[in-house]
């Protein structure tokens, strides 16, 4: 299996760099990686080419003017220039444990896309990491976030236990998930109507399900540590609510505007 990672981004090379350092330190590292980035300036360009340099596997910076929250584009716009046949998406904020790609490896099945957690650090945990802290963080840290502690919790064969189960109390969030290149071909990829924050995620996880791909929760697995940021502007949100309900109604399981767009260029 051919694992492309995908790391979204925007004007946030700290964060980044953390990112881009916990990928050197995978113990099975991904066969290439993907920068969606949407419209950074000079600084995240310089610090990706710096990474290029010394990065066992390809690189592709995929770089698209900003005009707006566009997260969905971006991640359209790599998977268009993805080879791998199974792709992990992650958010730039968001740094992993050292098995993280190995255990999304291990996640994977046919017939099923994979969500992942998070665990919240705090701002000071964050300022930390951003210094050179390295994770793993132990379980007992302050500065993670209540129950989500639970998450720094490594257990293979109880992951695989809980796969199904721990569909029913972990949210659909993009910043850590996986599928097969097949699957996201078939319901063409993201919603490129949806721009903003919003729930371009569980739009997606949608209509993965009417295409009959089922959902895998990696839990006890696929650890990553979110750092702390102010919260993204919600102006669009009641609008991409509206997409979801209509997705949901219709049981859509192609959006108009997605991967499709890309792949014909």
């Amino acid at each position: 299996m051919k694992l492309s990672l995908i790391v979204t981004t925007y004007e946030r090379p700290d964060a980044l760099a953390c990112v881009l350092k916990s990928i050197e330190r995978q113990s099975f590292p991904p066969d290439e990686i993907l920068i969606a980035d949407d419209g950074s300036g000079p600084a995240t360009r310089s610090l990706v080419e710096s990474f290029r340099t010394r990065c066992a596997c390809p690189l592709v910076h995929c770089w698209q003017t900003h005009d707006g929250f566009r997260v969905c584009r971006a991640r359209n716009l790599a998977l268009s220039r993805a080879t791998g046949d199974y792709t992990a998406l992650v958010d730039g904020d968001m740094v992993m444990h050292p098995q993280f790609i190995a255990d999304h490896r291990r996640c994977a099945r046919p017939g099923y896309w994979v969500q992942g957690t998070r665990i919240l650090l705090d701002a000071r945990r964050t300022t930390e990491m951003i210094g050179g802290r390295s994770s793993p963080l132990p379980l007992y840290s302050s500065g993670i976030g209540g129950l989500r502690r639970l998450s720094a919790i490594r257990a293979p064969l109880l992951s695989s236990a809980l796969a199904r189960a721990a569909n029913a109390f972990v949210a659909t969030k993009s910043c850590n998930l996986a599928a097969w290149r097949a699957d996201l071909e078939r319901v063409n990829g993201f919603n490129e109507e949806m721009v903003g924050w919003g729930p371009e995620d569980k739009e997606l996880a949608a209509r993965l399900a009417h295409a009959g791909v089922a959902r895998r929760t990696l839990i006890f697995g696929g650890i990553a540590y979110h750092l702390a940021h102010p919260p993204a502007s919600r102006e669009r949100r009641a609008a991409n609510e509206r997409a979801l309900a209509d997705t949901l109604a219709q049981r859509r399981v192609e959006c108009a505007r997605g991967l499709r767009q890309h792949q014909q260029r």
